[in-house]
């Protein structure tokens, strides 16, 4: 299936869900069809933090539109804060949604865990990734920590690099999780693959964008 991805949010992301396509598509012997539209992190990351969910799904559906007449069937969100307007974007898409949320509590309802921290943007954590995942209890980011990793978080995906200093604030976020009781930790931002890939963080992690990715890749390879 010809798939449109929403990119750009950042670009990091962008390149994780490409790759990730590529990659699973090559291992099985399909050609990917995909066509990818540019959104403008800076204006999205304005109207997540001004809670205007509407005006994001607007410009999100132009871009499937887009998608639309290049010939893709379903389209999907290549961020998961991204995804605090994707029920506004449902209701108004001229193409289905690939929707990340449903896919996360699915892929942690498998995995028969009962406690998973949380670390993302502000949005994400304060909603427990919007309020998307009733199978598990959600230990959310707080205090001192959810500011500095919202901080750094917006810093690192808009330019789609991360430095020590960044990664060392995600780590110590995530070590107070386990500290408070998460069997593992929920990395609830795409980009946050960048400070994590290659390093060990001493704790247990989910990766809710290669959840998303693996479920692009079974729709598409239909």
């Amino acid at each position: 299936m010809h798939i449109g991805l929403i990119g750009g949010i950042g670009p990091a992301a962008t390149d994780f869900y490409y790759r990730g396509l590529i990659d699973r598509h090559v291992a099985a012997g399909i050609p990917l069809d995909v066509t990818i539209c540019h959104a403008d992190v800076r204006e999205m990351s304005r109207n997540l933090v001004g809670k205007n969910p509407g005006r994001q799904a607007e410009i999100f559906a132009g871009l499937v539109e887009r998608m639309k007449a290049a010939g893709a069937k379903a389209a999907a969100i290549t961020s998961m804060g991204g995804h605090f307007c994707v029920k506004e974007l449902m209701a108004i898409s001229p193409l289905p949604i690939l929707n990340a949320i449903p896919e996360v509590d699915a892929a942690l309802a498998r995995r028969k865990l009962k406690k998973v921290g949380i670390i993302g943007t502000r949005t994400v954590m304060e909603t427990k990734l919007y309020g998307g995942i009733p199978s598990v209890e959600v230990v959310p980011t707080e205090g001192e920590d959810l500011d500095r990793v919202h901080a750094n978080y917006v810093e690192m995906a808009t330019v789609g690099h991360v430095n020590d200093a960044q990664r060392q604030v995600f780590f110590e976020a995530g070590r107070r999780l386990v500290a408070r009781g998460a069997e593992v930790v929920m990395l609830g931002g795409t980009d946050l693959f960048l400070a994590f890939t290659g390093h060990d963080p001493g704790f247990a992690v989910i990766d809710c964008a290669d959840i998303h990715v693996d479920a692009l890749y079974v729709t598409s390879a239909t």
